[in-house]
């Protein structure tokens, strides 16, 4: 993964105090983010011209269900699952592997960012991913039980160095 400018504690603080059940949205149902030419007017005036959509990911392991039915794994497996593979295959079809986090007030939480060109550059990355075989395989190998991810999408501001 590439290196960039430290992320503040801040981000996952303003993060954390979002209204969540907002900021969650469903996997298809991405807003447009990216550049300030494909946001609304309530958005464009603030975000940079070449802003990329960035995509913050929660992951939080559900222990209650570890080890029930075919779920074969906890935290450790899913950052194992990042470790071995998953946030290359992501990087194989085109996303920018921003950073993997745990987060140290959740034990049971893997935060991740990724970057793309705009939200289209992104519903592509998506679909080869999904129709990867390597990350069939990954699943199957390190099956983790989560619970609904939070996600927040995000194009950097005309001020922000991280575009």
């Amino acid at each position: 993964m590439k290196k960039y400018l430290t992320l503040t504690a801040s981000l996952f603080a303003t993060l954390s105090l979002a209204g969540m059940s907002k900021a969650t949205l469903a996997q298809g149902a991405v807003p447009p983010c990216g550049p300030a030419a494909q946001l609304g007017a309530e958005y464009a005036a603030n975000v940079d011209a070449n802003a990329r959509c960035f995509e913050l990911r929660m992951y939080t392991v559900d222990p209650a269900q570890v080890g029930t039915g075919d779920f074969n794994g906890g935290i450790d497996e899913l950052h194992q699952r990042f470790r071995e593979e998953e946030a290359a295959i992501f990087e194989r079809h085109g996303a920018d592997v921003i950073g993997v986090w745990q987060d140290v007030s959740r034990p049971n939480t893997l935060i991740w960012m990724l970057a793309y060109r705009d939200a289209a550059h992104r519903a592509e990355v998506w679909a080869k991913f999904a129709a990867d075989p390597a990350w069939t395989a990954l699943r199957t190998k390190y099956n983790v039980p989560l619970s609904p991810p939070q996600v927040f999408y995000m194009s950097a501001t005309d001020y922000s160095d991280l575009k």
